[in-house]
């Protein structure tokens, strides 16, 4: 097991400043037609490409007399497709699961635990559970609270569990967003709540899907001390296969609240930060090599202070996309603020939640009702499209269930996006997953 030693030597900070603001907010766009040069006829977005995102169905997700205590899905975090298999996998707090669907056939598969059972949705809101998914081959893993990882065989059906760890630091928070390196056999897992945040490596075994409790030498902090003064959490990571590292998102680095960025980890630790302003970096995605796409999770105004609702300056939403071999960053107005972001290699776009947008309805405390998710070109990086989803406020016995999560199958361009109870989007009174559709390119 490599263990992360000399954590960050060469710390590039504030690598990446943006040259200025986006000047205005997007409006919707007009169904099929893209923003930039690439519009038109044989343009990038026109109409030789894909034609616009779509409602598909919607996918009920069963309630648990037993798990569940709201009657409805309320509370879920991060949904993943593994490409390789086309199941959709996302962590159902309300129902204390994983929820599991057949992204090819958008069948609803079943629900799987874990022993004991995960968290839930349990105060504090630092404490919940489960949160992170991802696949490596035929394991499964998963995070929850308190600091733990759970793994699962899928090559029966439900799922079996194989491993129940905790993260280098047992504390009760929650192990949150997790990313896996199949080439060193690791996960990197995320304890984003403590103070500081900080990371673990954790070895798999790839045949039994089994995982080594990690000790203290597994652990990366993200403080000053160490090289990230992550003072506002830390989000999610990705692995890149191209270079061979992992990559970390912070919201926000030392005490300027406009400055986040991006962390480049090494399997042994070290790595860089690639600086990113006016965003509150959270969703991370690999796109096409050397770009990741980051979703912010923080909308600024057109002077450069956190947006005010009921202010007078304009809000300036965007995500960012970095090119990790430059530096360089390409902002995306109109679209964000939200958390989990993905790349879809099967029509080469970005999908952003955008559960936080200015778009979404206000006050966000007690409103109901629409926001935007982003689909974003990644030839052109611009914004092509926003698509409305739905968000819900907390109610008696229930927690606010927003639209921050979205993954999509490469193999048919469908986008799934889990949606809290609500009367608007059909079979989706008790929960659901909307499931969007990008049609074919037409010959």
């Amino acid at each position: 097991m490599r263990t992360a030693h000399s954590l960050w030597s060469t710390v590039l900070r504030h690598s990446c400043r943006y040259a200025a603001l986006a000047a205005v907010a997007l409006a919707l766009l007009p169904v099929g037609h893209a923003v930039g040069a690439g519009n038109g006829p044989g343009g990038n977005e026109g109409v030789d490409d894909r034609g616009a995102l779509r409602l598909l169905t919607t996918i009920p997700v069963p309630v648990s007399v037993v798990n569940n205590t709201a009657g409805a899905l309320y509370s879920f975090d991060i949904g993943w497709v593994d490409q390789a298999t086309e199941t959709y996998y996302l962590a159902d707090r309300s129902n204390r699961a994983v929820d599991i669907v057949d992204a090819k056939t958008n069948a609803f598969l079943g629900q799987v635990d874990a022993t004991p059972s995960f968290a839930g949705v349990s105060p504090p809101a630092t404490s919940p559970g489960p949160n992170g998914v991802v696949t490596g081959g035929h394991c499964l893993f998963v995070t929850d609270a308190p600091s733990r990882v759970v793994s699962f065989n899928t090559t029966s059906f439900p799922p079996t569990q194989v491993s129940d760890v905790h993260t280098a630091t047992l504390t009760p928070n929650r192990a949150d967003e997790l990313a896996y390196d199949p080439q060193d056999k690791l996960l990197l897992v995320i304890n984003n709540a403590d103070t500081p945040p900080f990371g673990t490596f954790i070895t798999v075994n790839p045949a039994s899907c089994a995982l080594t409790q990690p000790t203290a030498a597994n652990k990366i902090t993200f403080d000053a001390a160490h090289g990230v003064d992550a003072t506002n959490g830390a989000e999610q990571p990705v692995w890149d296969p191209v270079t061979g590292t992992f990559f970390l998102s912070i919201p926000q680095i030392g005490a300027t609240v406009s400055h986040g960025g991006v962390v480049r980890i090494a399997p042994n630790g070290t790595g860089g930060v690639f600086g990113v302003d006016f965003c509150g970096p959270a969703g991370l995605a690999v796109g096409p090599s050397p770009d990741l796409l980051i979703g912010c999770n923080k909308v600024f105004d057109t002077m450069g202070n956190v947006w005010n609702p009921i202010g007078t300056v304009p809000a300036a939403p965007k995500d960012v996309i970095l090119d990790v071999k430059t530096g360089k960053t390409t902002d995306v107005p109109g679209v964000g603020a939200g958390d989990e972001v993905w790349y879809n290699a099967g029509d080469n776009k970005y999908y952003a939640t955008g559960s936080g947008s200015p778009f979404r309805p206000l006050p966000a405390a007690t409103a109901k009702g629409s926001t935007p998710l982003g689909v974003i070109d990644a030839e052109d990086e611009t914004l092509v499209q926003l698509v409305p989803t739905y968000n819900v406020p907390a109610g008696a016995g229930h927690p606010a269930g927003t639209a921050h999560s979205v993954a999509a199958n490469a193999h048919n361009n469908h986008v799934f996006v889990p949606l809290a109870a609500n009367n608007v989007f059909p079979d989706c009174v008790t929960g659901c997953i909307a499931v969007f559709f990008r049609p074919p390119k037409v010959e």
